[in-house]
């Protein structure tokens, strides 16, 4: 940012978080300047892909949008941000006729006197220092917005900053989404190249034959076709929750097989798993939580414990039921709409299909190789989403707070 220039003059803010603010900048309380609301309860029954009007909620994709329905609340431009939860403080500028769920606050001007583009902006920056932690991830009330000090620029300076950001921001919003595009595509390749080892073998010229299920087609001639149960044993010994790690669904990484540490607190019991058993979340499987154990512990809840048998890789049997065709079809089998569940019996007769054990090794091993390359991929454009998010808030703080002067770039 060494291409900007300061402001002439700066004042105390005699706000911490704000610092020094140009001299002729005005600082405010929230309160002050907008009516503050609340969306309300829309249950998510009432939300459908093909009504009129959205309906805002407190999540971050889509721009925040839940779904449509036949009505609305409001009918003007409003900024809303997320009270609670993991996006909580996130702040969008609304307009037109819709509507917000009540984990939405809602800001209505009382006058023209500021503009809501560079309102919003502030509000970006701003609301960080005022969330406090929740058991959902953090809460920013209309208590603590209405207590948000703002800083506020003559109006015409407001319009050139907010103009500078649009650009300013788009430009990285481009290349957020070409990176986000791109981890896209590379865990679908991930999902590819496991499914077709997993179905197909590794080498194409080997004959083939019917493998006897409609939906994949042929399979290597000399491969076994098993029911699930004939090659994994279901493990049902309890114990209790202790000193041993202890893996519920929450802990396990979507369609990556990978361990994820949480704060959550577990009581009662759960069933043991050994080293090389294979966990598999029977709990919306389409979320395809599948884990190999690398050491002893206690698997909570809504997972199954699979231990293979001794003609049966454990890595090629982890790889086989995260694959894409065995998720697509347990996931199929689901009977409850809110916490839609496969039934054990259904996963126990999923079919297996079964090299001999040296190429189960061999397929194992190229898969390993495979995943770790695109995953250290993935991971790259993951660091530089998060590294532009920051140059992103980083560059926003520094306009909205007057420590660079845009107003000859806007």
């Amino acid at each position: 940012m060494s291409k900007y220039k300061k402001y002439p003059s700066y004042k105390d803010s005699k706000v911490e978080w704000l610092g020094d603010v140009p001299s002729d900048w005005n600082i405010s309380k929230i309160k002050h300047l907008f009516n503050l609301g609340r969306g309300r309860v829309i249950a998510v029954e009432e939300v459908e892909d093909e009504g009129k009007y959205p309906v805002y909620s407190s999540q971050t994709k889509n721009n925040g949008v839940l779904g449509l329905i036949e009505t609305y609340d409001y009918n003007c431009r409003q900024i809303t941000w997320t009270t609670d939860g993991a996006n909580a403080g996130t702040v969008f500028l609304r307009e037109g006729k819709h509507n917000c769920t009540n984990v939405c606050g809602t800001l209505q001007a009382r006058d023209n006197k500021d503009l809501l583009e560079y309102m919003t902006y502030s509000l970006q920056f701003s609301t960080q220092f005022y969330k406090r932690p929740d058991t959902n991830g953090a809460k920013i009330m209309n208590g603590e917005m209405a207590e948000i000090f703002t800083p506020r620029p003559p109006l015409q300076e407001q319009q050139a900053i907010a103009n500078y950001l649009d650009k300013a921001t788009a430009k990285i919003d481009t290349l957020i989404q070409k990176q986000t595009k791109l981890i896209e595509l590379l865990k679908e390749k991930r999902q590819a190249v496991i499914s077709h080892a997993v179905t197909r073998g590794l080498d194409n010229s080997v004959p083939m034959k019917d493998s006897g299920v409609e939906w994949l087609g042929e399979i290597p001639e000399h491969w076994e076709v098993k029911m699930l149960k004939y090659s994994l044993m279901l493990q049902n010994q309890k114990s209790r929750i202790g000193t041993k790690q202890l893996i519920a669904l929450e802990n396990i990484e979507s369609w990556s097989g990978k361990l994820i540490d949480t704060d959550s607190v577990y009581q009662g019991e759960g069933v043991e798993f050994l080293k090389g058993d294979i966990l598999f979340g029977k709990l919306r499987p389409y979320l395809a939580k599948v884990i190999q154990c690398h050491s002893s512990g206690i698997a909570y809840g809504d997972l199954l414990t699979y231990r293979p048998k001794d003609d049966v890789d454990s890595r090629y049997s982890f790889y086989s039921l995260l694959s894409e065709p065995f998720i697509n079809i347990v996931d199929s089998s689901t009977y409850g709409t809110k916490m839609p569940r496969a039934s054990v019996d259904f996963v126990n007769d999923m079919l297996l299909f079964i090299p001999p054990y040296p190429e189960q090794q061999a397929i194992a091993n190229y898969l390993d190789d495979k995943t770790l390359k695109i995953d250290s991929l993935v991971s790259k454009a993951t660091k530089a989403i998060e590294l532009l998010k920051e140059k992103r808030i980083a560059l926003i703080s520094s306009v909205v707070t007057g420590k660079i002067d845009v107003r000859e770039t806007a």
